[in-house]
């Protein structure tokens, strides 16, 4: 099976290619999703999360408020790091499950933020980056529903784009329209159908 590590920065659409992906017949996962279900289950990622940080991240149901989480650890390094320690094993191997339920010749793709910053994109057979500028993933983020502030917060943990463009093995510029991002998708589509093709069976 193909993985494909699918990131780029708060704004850049790697999102809306996923769904294109998605909508391509292709194996997608969102890191994102994955932790908030988590979170939902309540169970052990849930628990370890309140004995953390406390009955204050919780919203009036008793779930957690990922709002005030999210304040709570972009303000602290060390509480960030104590909340990716909980979310991030038990992430893995939620992927690791549903990777085994697919098929030999299938090509699996996920999306996540931090796969650069974490190393983690070395686990995946090619990185798929989405590309735009800081200027065009700020507008983006705050037409999208996020303050300038959680913005910066959250921008700032994240390596700058142009840095990312060295580690990519395929990109995608997201700088110009939805139609000619869905074009470029496309073309990816094409070249991860052909890999899985000509590869043959048993070598993923």
């Amino acid at each position: 099976m193909l993985k494909i590590a699918l990131t780029g920065n708060l704004g850049s659409g790697k999102s809306t290619v996923r769904k294109f992906f998605e909508e391509a017949g292709f194996y997608v996962f969102d890191a994102d999703q994955i932790i908030r279900s988590l979170y939902e289950e309540r169970g052990e990622v849930y628990l370890e999360v309140v004995r953390a940080f406390g009955k204050g991240v919780l919203d009036h149901r008793g779930g957690i408020d990922r709002k005030k989480l999210a304040s709570l650890v972009f303000e602290d390094d060390r509480k960030l790091r104590l909340l990716e320690s909980i979310t991030h094993g038990a992430l893995y191997k939620s992927l690791e499950e549903e990777f085994r339920k697919l098929p030999q010749r299938g090509v699996a793709l996920v999306e996540a933020s931090l796969f650069i910053e974490k190393g983690t994109y070395r686990k995946y057979h090619a990185t798929l980056l989405v590309y735009a500028p800081y200027e065009l993933c700020k507008e983006r983020a705050i037409r999208s529903g996020y303050s300038p502030e959680d913005f910066e917060r959250r921008w700032k943990r994240q390596m700058p784009p142009e840095e990312k463009l060295k580690y990519a093995s395929y990109i995608i510029d997201n700088r110009g329209s939805l139609q000619k991002l869905k074009k470029r998708t496309e073309e990816m589509v094409k070249t991860f159908r052909n890999w899985v093709e000509f590869q043959g069976e048993g070598v993923f």
